[in-house]
């Protein structure tokens, strides 16, 4: 099975990755990192009134564009790629769950509010969410997981809690915050695991894109013995494999986003292909990280340089929606 992006998908990532480049580059995702917000609350604006990433997957008569869950996908892949702390993913999740569980007078109540750029997102376990403390628009579920809930914040705001990647932003909500039934809390975890999964997986493939670009272009301008390193052969090999990983870690998240968008694919064949997709996401990551800073060599291990937080990233998405072997051990043999 083949996918690639069509014209409109391609113009939108070519879109979505102009304006992080003019306005995410590697002072700015610092200055976002250690701001209040914990994200750049002007470049969200940006995404979200230019470009409109937060209402891709919002059908029109929700005020959104219509899209589907492979456009956000194509959207996360880019800022994957720049590293950027983004409430994107929180808010395609909490999207989709309100699409498959949430009541007509929820969906008509929020989903316009998510199109137009509040952040929502939905605490699946533990009370423990992402985004939570940024969060306009918050979800959860019932005790028994029965109930699709919406959490009343205003007078218990859900707390940051630290978290190693400081470009993914976690917070818990008060066991005390009111919750308030909006729909069927089996249907919306069944949707949000899938889906943040997938999205997951697609912001690990850009970050390994961006591992990537940055040793190869790193070897380019590092010499040794009066020759850039890039030119060792043992270092081409090592590279190349990062590629294979790579083309393999996105043809499993554009599979299994593209099963997740369509309605005509098998629930059992969109969750094979979304741990799939997962599984050799996070897998890919983690390597891809690892061989980033071991061939930049010493300066990777400085604060300055940016091969931690690819580091810190890839382990974060790791572990985000399901470990690499906890998602395998869901694929049937």
């Amino acid at each position: 099975m083949e996918f690639a992006l069509s014209e409109e998908q391609s113009e939108l990532a070519a879109t979505v990755r102009a304006v992080l480049d003019r306005h995410a580059d590697p002072a700015a995702v610092r200055r976002a990192m250690a701001a209040e917000q914990g994200h750049d609350p002007d470049l969200w604006e940006r995404l979200c009134t230019q470009v409109g990433v937060a209402a891709l997957a919002v059908p029109e008569e929700y005020d959104g564009f219509g899209a589907s869950f492979f456009e956000a996908a194509v959207a996360l892949e880019e800022i994957g790629r720049s590293l950027a702390p983004s409430p994107l993913l929180a808010t395609v999740v909490a999207t989709e769950a309100l699409l498959a569980g949430g009541d007509a007078a929820a969906r008509e109540r929020l989903l316009p509010r998510i199109a137009a750029g509040s952040i929502a997102t939905l605490a699946l376990d533990e009370e423990v969410v992402l985004d939570g403390d940024r969060a306009g628009i918050v979800l959860g579920l019932s005790p028994d997981g029965s109930d699709l809930v919406e959490v009343d914040v205003t007078g218990t705001a859900p707390r940051w809690r630290e978290s190693m990647d400081q470009t993914l932003r976690l917070a818990r909500v008060s066991p005390d915050a009111p919750r308030t039934p909006i729909g069927d809390g089996t249907a919306a975890r069944e949707r949000a695991e899938l889906v943040g999964s997938a999205g997951a997986a697609a912001l690990a493939v850009g970050l390994c894109d961006r591992a990537l670009r940055m040793t190869v272009d790193h070897s380019a301008e590092r010499e040794q013995f009066g020759r850039p390193i890039g030119s060792f052969q043992a270092l081409k090999h090592r590279m190349a494999d990062m590629l294979a990983r790579l083309e393999i870690a996105r043809s499993a998240s554009w599979a299994a986003s593209h099963a997740l968008a369509d309605p005509e694919t098998a629930a059992e064949q969109a969750a094979y292909l979304t741990h799939a997709a997962a599984s050799y996401g996070g897998e890919a990551a983690a390597h891809l990280a690892g061989e980033c800073i071991q061939l930049h060599g010493g300066i990777a291990i400085t604060w300055e340089h940016d091969a931690h937080l690819v580091f810190k990233r890839a382990h974060a998405l790791g572990q985000l929606f399901g470990a690499p072997h906890e998602h395998r051990s869901r694929i049937p043999l």
